[in-house]
Order: structure tokens, then sequence, then C-alpha cells
């Protein structure tokens, strides 16, 4: 990797003020010399009259930017041209780069991958660097810049430090084996260390998935019986018509989703088919199997009654907030619901507004700093403790087992962060980056 130079638009499609096209590769300062006629000072944009290298016509005035390597992102030479926006623009800048020999199109994520292959960014970063580009919330970007930042993985480094500091005396004391009492000091130094890292190790895990729920989308679930308004609650969360609404039972017949932005954190809001006891048809029967599958997976489910139907929410595995729905067809507290609203005239909808977003806000308060955001990471930390329990978790281990034990831990740890055996992964990885990063 790294063999061709490559170039692509970096900035979004379509026209802007200002276009950024990235180029990285042996021959990048070629590439800049010969679109701008000079080389830059390095690291300072400097404006410059491009032409096209074959006829000499004139392209743009752009702001080009020369970045040698190893000092750029990828770690390669690198360039940068600041064009104008327009389509015309920008595809004879392209062209221009295109007619130098050497030059190729980037593939999607290519120039991610090769700061990656570099040593520029760990495969944590990488993931974080994805997540920033598909930020859509506040919290999402706070956690998605902690990652590619390489907070997270500061700390996955540190623990495999440690790791390596016990691991190294653990091997040492093997060449001593046979001198009398070396493997029980070895062992009795190591032990209480592995212990307290694999602890740390687990409070991290016990985290009730915040990082992959803010990173997915935290999931709240309309749910009640039939006719109680949850898909006009919806629409009116939603402040658009997503959901079709009728006075006839049973119109919701499949799971509609609409994506919120409360106090920072991403919501999926799920409206879900009425759930109720007696006979039903195949297709109802069929939705309300989903309405139980979507609330078993939900964070919070809300839970609303009517005044025709005015029950409480059923035993549910996750939180519930009870809602009592049309209050504008009665008068006074007429149920024991936790809030009172009317998704027709909007009543008290902005206090249900305002009690959602306290509860993400709240749920969520130390989701930017979660050190996992996916299953792959979650995963790695969970083998790498299951090796620790087998290390500390029984009396009168050899040291020679203890040791392998501790060297598949700290293993574990590197794959994490993509330093051995990740190829498998990096496809999967890198697929979703768009073209240009």
């Amino acid at each position: 990797m790294g063999a061709d130079t490559i170039y692509s638009l970096s900035s979004g499609a379509g026209r802007a003020g200002v276009a950024v096209i990235r180029v990285s590769g042996p021959k990048a300062g070629a590439a800049v010399k010969a679109l701008a006629r000079r080389m830059p000072e390095p690291r300072r944009a400097s404006l410059s009259r491009l032409t096209h290298p074959q006829d000499g016509a004139a392209i743009d005035e752009a702001l080009v930017l020369w970045l040698p390597g190893p000092r750029s992102f990828t770690g390669e030479d690198s360039a940068e041209f600041h064009v104008h926006g327009g389509r015309a623009v920008v595809a004879a800048a392209l062209d221009a780069l295109g007619s130098i020999e050497g030059l190729r199109p980037a593939e999607a994520g290519e120039f991610t991958r090769r700061a990656f292959a570099n040593g520029r960014l760990d495969l944590v970063a990488v993931e974080g660097l994805a997540d920033l580009i598909a930020a859509e919330t506040e919290v999402q970007r706070r956690l998605a810049q902690f990652h590619s930042g390489g907070g997270a993985s500061a700390v996955f480094e540190a623990w495999r430090g440690e790791m390596i500091q016990v691991l190294a005396r653990l091997e040492a004391a093997i060449d001593f084996v046979d001198e009398e009492g070396v493997a029980d000091t070895a062992l009795s130094e190591a032990l209480p260390r592995l212990a307290a890292l694999r602890d740390g190790m687990r409070t991290k895990l016990d985290d009730q998935h915040q990082g992959e729920r803010v990173r997915e989308g935290v999931r709240i679930v309309l749910a009640g019986p039939p006719n109680v308004g949850k898909s006009s609650l919806l629409n009116r969360l939603a402040q658009r018509e997503a959901a079709i609404v009728s006075a006839t039972p049973g119109t919701t017949r499949d799971v509609i989703e609409v994506h919120l932005d409360l106090a920072g954190v991403p919501i999926i809001v799920s409206d879900t088919a009425g759930l109720r006891r007696g006979p039903t048809d195949e297709i109802e029967a069929v939705g309300m199997a989903r309405t139980r599958d979507t609330m078993a997976g939900a964070d919070l489910v809300v839970w609303l009654s009517a005044p025709d139907v005015d029950s409480p929410p059923p035993a549910l595995d996750s939180e519930a907030l009870w809602i009592f729905n049309k209050c504008d067809l009665v008068s006074g507290n007429a149920t024991a619901a936790t809030l009172q609203v009317s998704a027709k005239t909007g009543h008290n909808v902005d206090v249900l507004v305002d009690r959602l977003s306290t509860w993400a806000r709240q749920r969520f308060a130390s989701a930017d700093s979660a050190l996992i955001t996916r299953d792959r990471q979650r995963r790695a930390i969970e083998a790498c403790c299951a090796h620790l329990d087998a290390a500390t978790g029984t009396q009168g281990l050899a040291l020679e087992l203890v040791t392998e034990e501790v060297r598949l831990a700290a293993r574990e740890l590197a794959r994490l962060v993509g330093r051995i055996d990740v190829e498998d992964l990096l496809d999967v990885v890198f697929r979703d980056f768009c073209i240009g990063k």
C-alpha cells in the first residue's frame, strides 16, 4: 500500500463555495508542481494559479497546501487544492490530476486506510473517525471525537502496557524456574496486578452498552392498546406526518421509526402496533409480535393509555413512562398515569419532550467518554478478561500456564487496536468511508 499516488475530492459533492481535493503518495509533490508550477512552503496555504499540465489551460485560482510526510494525515507526502466549489472547476482539477502519470483516483476510505497502515491511526481511532463523519448529534460528535482523537486508544494501550510489564517479569522467571522460590515470588507479584487490571476492565464492560447505544441511537418505543393515539403522538414528536393516523383501531401494523435529537442524544422513536387481548387476524398478530420484540429491545417504553382504554403498562424489562393521551376528552385528573397529554391539540407534548430529554441527558451523561462503541471492541475486552480469569482464578496454576494466559490476553488487546491479525476486519471497517476519506 502506498506505491500509487491517489487523489480525490474530499469535500462534499455538488456546488459549494470551496471544494477540497486531496492527493497522497510519492508523486504528490510532482502533482503540485504540475498544476501550480511551483512548490509552496510546507504546511502554509499559498494562493496559486492552477493550470492543466498538458495544455496550460487555466483551471482556477486556488489555495495550495504542501504536506510532506511523515507529518501528514496519511504519513505520506500529501497535498491539498482548495478550489472554488463549482462542478466544472472540480471536474477540471480532477481531470488535470488524472492526466499525470502515476496518479489514480482513490478508493473509498483509502486515505484513512493508508493512515492506519503507516501507523498514524490505530483501528479504534479509525472507527472513531468513521463515527465522527457520521455523527448527527452533539453527544455522538463528542464520543466520536474522543475515539478518533485517541482517548479510548490511550486507555487500551495503558492496559496493554501494564500487561506486557507483568508478562516480561513472568517470562524472565521462567528462565530460572528451577531455582527455589522463583516461580512463587513471580506469581505472588503478578497475580494481584493482573486481578486489578481485569477488575478495571470489567468495570468498563459494565457500562450498560452506553457507547453502542449513543453510536447507533437510543431506542424509545411508543406502545399501548390500539387506538390510544400512538401514531398521532409520533407525528407530534417528529413534527411531520410520519405515520398514518386513523380512527380505525389497528391501523398501525408494522414498526415505524423517526429519528430525533434530544439533549444531543440520538433517539430512535418507534410507533408500534397496538396490543390487545382476544381474537386477531393473522396480520395483526404478526404486528403485535413485532411490537413485543421492539419493546424487549427498548431503552425506554412510553406506554400510552386513553379515556376508553386506561390500562397501566404491563411488566416490562425496559424502563417505562406511562402517558395518558387524549386528555382533551376528559376533565380533571382522570388517571394515575405519569403525565396527561393530547397528541391532537399538543397539550403537554412539550412537557413530555422535556421529560424525555432529561431522561436521555441523565441516562447518557457520561456516554461521550465511553470506551466501547462496537461489538468488536466489547468482544475483544471480554476475551481478554476471560484469559485473565484463567490466569488468576485457579490456585496453584503453573507459572508457564499463567504466562501463556497473559500472553493471550495481551494478544486480544493488540487485536483491539489493530496491531496484529486484523486483515479480515479491514475491508469491513473501511467500506463505509466516503471517497476522499
